[in-house]
């Protein structure tokens, strides 16, 4: 009988603290740091992030020649992603890392090959990483939002300048859906 009670005294402890401990934990958000020159630095543990969508644009698709030539594999800093959930804006300070990774050798001429699961595109090594940042004063001249790569093959680098407008702000301003980002491609965003 005592063990029984400590039992379900511990399961029942372990239970309260379970179901108590989302109400105890503070949200902690992440915001962009930057170099004393004004580099961004990488964000840290962005794969903890929610992942919102993989765009896949391989070369064996784009004659050879694709500008992206990777999944790339989408996320969004968890506060800007329930910010943007409740207002249907992107707030100051939003971040959405783009990792790069390269897809698999290819079998076949459009780039796919044969796995388990069938034929299709699977995800190889990666190969870097851009960092996109929501600021309307610091990047006022590219439509609010600050452009970042961290190279385009591994290991990723640890800060990166921002790109001129003409590098990539210019594609977004022209195409993307909503806020300069292309949430076309990603259900969870585009609402």
């Amino acid at each position: 009988m005592f063990s029984a009670f400590v039992l379900l005294g511990g399961a029942m402890g372990f239970l309260g603290w379970s179901q108590s401990r989302p109400a105890a934990e503070t949200a902690s958000c992440y915001k962009p740091e930057y170099t004393a020159s004004g580099d961004l630095m990488l964000p840290k543990n962005f794969e903890r992030w929610i992942y919102v969508g993989s765009p896949l644009t391989p070369n064996a698709l784009n004659d050879g020649k694709a500008n992206f030539p990777e999944f790339h594999n989408v996320y969004i800093e968890p506060c800007s992603y329930d910010e943007y959930k409740r207002t249907k804006a992107f707030p100051e300070g939003t971040i959405l890392f783009k990792e790069l990774q390269l897809t698999q050798d290819q079998e076949f001429p459009d780039g796919s090959r044969t796995e388990p699961s069938g034929r299709g595109y699977f995800p190889g090594k990666l190969n870097g990483a851009d960092v996109t940042v929501k600021d309307t004063k610091r990047y006022a001249e590219s439509g609010g939002w600050g452009y970042y790569n961290f190279n385009h093959h591994e290991p990723k680098a640890t800060t990166a300048k921002v790109k001129a407008r003409s590098e990539c702000a210019y594609c977004h301003i022209a195409s993307a859906k909503k806020d300069d980002v292309w949430t076309q491609f990603y259900p969870r965003l585009d609402d």
